[in-house]
């Protein structure tokens, strides 16, 4: 055998063929006892009586825990969109080893399909056969070696099985994480941010007021830190002509994505309102006026009309959206709080390839030929980004796609398509039910270099509390 072939063989993802032919419980226990998809470890058994690749890929899915398809009106996947799913699904959330049960049931299509998943993924594949007769083990052979599997070594022997599958999963709990809980907030006063919060001490009670001073300090903060790192807070202002004069900020997108940030995690508006106000408490000690459109609340996007994705609502994503593409879109619908029509002009390119940022370019797609202004910025939340890189893998397998094209492709299309997709998601989605017809309040908002001197430096704003 030559070098190049050698280095080729080692490099193959390993597959172990385990053939018992006293078709033990013991295995098929051990085998059920160390999946844990968590921990990169699954077990299928693949639904019997029939050979159709799609219910493989179905069982696969299943196996990862995103089993929703079994419901009678969910959506369904073709048999290529199934198992793309899977590989997307098995790159992005690290799953290492897989073990089939029944792998002598298995035709050679089917066995192929494996192949093909184990090469693209780099997979474990852990192969049971049920082979009581030579003549068995030679059929099961034959299909291996049409599916390119073949001069596997086998393992027989049911102790010598059950140490080959390994010990069981430590950790096998699969019940969603706990609900959330956040300290719910009063409506806060509509005062500016040089009022808020002696107007907050005033009319709040010393509990709630302490929630609200740390969601105002928080984004205070935040903002003392985006602007220590941002350029364009050094940028000078335009020669002066009066005492008034001012100049506009030049990095909008930065900014955008900055407010998107901040409020992405936010739990209600109130909480959202008293991040904002802090915010603009921070651009003040810069010497910059942070502009927000007064009818906050009334407005859709960021902390206004979004979801946080916390892990039970990221644990509710992944079990009931087994296909990439809907999983991404409605969790899109949930941190963007945006409207459907404006996440339907979401492209490929228009999230990074890190899956930290959505940026959506509407005025290009909307008035063709006229130059593109400051796209629509938002921030992809780190548990929501495992979803978004799924779809990314998912879009780029798809035949004949591009970057110039849609990420959402046929979620968002029709009334009856989108009820669907909120359907089979099983979440709240408040952009679903809240109108908002202007642009999203943090594409709204200015910031203005002030040509005063800017005011002493301080970390943290101090605190009323009594």
């Amino acid at each position: 055998m030559t070098a190049p072939a050698q280095t080729a063989l080692a490099s193959a993802p390993p597959v172990t063929l385990l053939l018992d032919s006293s078709d033990d419980h013991a295995v098929h226990h051990a085998a059920h006892q160390r999946t844990h998809p968590s921990s990169g470890c699954i077990t299928t058994d693949p639904t019997p009586h029939t050979n159709s690749l799609a219910y493989l890929a179905l069982d696969l899915l299943r196996a990862m825990g995103r089993d929703s398809f079994a419901r009678p009106d969910a959506e369904r996947m073709s048999t290529d969109a199934a198992w793309r799913a899977v590989t997307c699904w098995t790159l992005t959330t690290g799953i290492k080893e897989a073990i089939v049960l029944r792998a002598h049931h298995l035709t050679p299509e089917r066995l192929g399909r494996l192949a093909t998943w184990r090469t693209e993924t780099g997979i474990h594949l852990i192969l049971i056969g049920h082979t009581p007769t030579p003549a068995d083990e030679q059929r099961l052979r034959e299909r291996l070696i049409n599916a390119e599997l073949a001069g596997l070594p086998a393992v027989r022997g049911t102790d010598a099985i059950v140490n080959a599958i390994g010990p069981p999963a430590t950790r096998r709990h699969h019940s969603p994480p706990p609900p959330d809980h956040v300290h719910p907030l009063p409506d806060l006063p509509r005062s500016d941010a040089a009022t808020f919060l002696p107007e907050c001490r005033r009319s709040l009670n010393k509990a709630d007021f302490a929630h609200a001073d740390g969601q105002y300090q928080a984004g205070y903060a935040a903002a003392r830190t985006w602007l220590a790192r941002s350029a364009s807070v050094s940028t000078p202002p335009a020669e002066n002509t009066g005492p008034d004069e001012t100049t506009a900020w030049q990095d909008m997108e930065g900014l955008r994505l900055f407010l998107a940030r901040l409020t992405v995690s936010s739990p209600s508006p109130q909480h959202t309102l008293a991040r904002v106000r802090g915010a603009q408490a921070g651009f003040l000690s810069r010497a910059l006026l942070l502009d927000i459109p007064d009818n906050l609340a009334e407005r859709g996007g960021p902390g206004i009309t979004t979801v946080p994705i916390t892990p039970r609502v990221a644990h509710t994503l992944a079990t009931h959206l087994p296909n990439p593409l809907r999983a991404a879109a409605v969790a899109a619908l949930l941190f963007t709080g945006t409207a459907p029509s404006l996440l339907a002009m979401t492209q490929i390119a228009s999230v990074d390839e890190n899956a930290t940022r959505l940026a959506i370019d509407r005025d290009s797609r909307v008035h063709i030929g006229m130059p593109p202004g400051p796209r629509h910025m938002y921030a992809i939340p780190p548990r929501a980004r495992p979803l978004f890189t799924a779809a990314l893998q998912f879009r780029r397998r798809t035949p004949r796609t591009a970057d110039h094209l849609g990420l959402f492709a046929n979620c968002f299309g029709t009334p009856d398509r989108f009820d669907c997709l909120i359907r089979d998601a099983g979440l709240d989605i408040p952009t679903a039910r809240h109108l908002h017809p202007e642009e999203d309040w943090h594409t709204a908002a200015h910031c203005r270099h002030l040509d005063i001197p800017a005011p002493a430096t301080l970390d943290r704003l101090p605190s009323t509390h009594p």
